[in-house]
């Protein structure tokens, strides 16, 4: 069976619906966190990995799967191991030919998972700074020290929470689906009764 596994950042049900849509003839597996969540531990990418069925895995680009070369390779060895072919629409590539893995296949994907990973870093790197500029001038504009916001704002910020919580989803579930911790879910769910 074919399947196409994507990850967005944050929940869009028109994105959501117009992918159902686009990749109707392929099973979606579609998660909703960030980046750094490794791969076995999203709730779609672990169904994946568990969904004997699956024999064909297209993915956007290789930066789905992870941000960070280990998680990146770890989910593809589990792949080969399964006899699973990865596409990669982006570089058109597949990760067996002929049921045997494919040397530029490997090697491409290693180089563009270590520059996922470094950019990731330089990307954090970069806020860093910049943040520390900022305060440098006094324009940051971050929340004071000991500053509260109000019930509503804070209901208001985490709608999306709310929302996975009014669902069913469990408080870790909510976590990982939304990107915010358990105590931010914790806290939104004592407001919200």
């Amino acid at each position: 069976m074919n399947a196409r596994y994507i990850r967005i950042d944050a929940p869009d049900q028109q994105m959501e619906h117009w992918l159902h849509n686009k990749y109707c003839h392929e099973k979606l597996y579609l998660d909703i966190c960030n980046a750094s969540v490794p791969f076995h531990n999203r709730p779609k990418g672990k169904e994946l990995l568990e969904d004997e069925s699956i024999t064909y895995v297209s993915v956007r680009a290789i930066d789905r799967l992870g941000s960070n070369l280990l998680d990146i390779l770890t989910t593809l060895r589990h792949f080969d191991n399964n006899g699973i072919i990865l596409k990669v629409d982006d570089l058109g590539l597949e990760s067996l030919v002929v049921g045997k893995p494919d040397p530029t296949f490997k090697l491409i994907i290693g180089v563009l998972a270590n520059i996922a990973e470094m950019e990731r870093k330089n990307m954090q790197e970069r806020q860093r700074e910049g943040i520390e500029r900022a305060k440098a001038q006094g324009v940051y504009k971050g929340r004071a020290k000991g500053s509260k916001k109000s019930k509503e704002e804070i209901l208001a910020q985490y709608s999306h929470v709310i929302k996975r919580l009014r669902e069913g989803h469990t408080l870790r579930n909510t976590s990982r689906l939304c990107d915010v911790s358990i105590g931010t879910v914790q806290k939104v769910k004592a407001l919200i009764k």
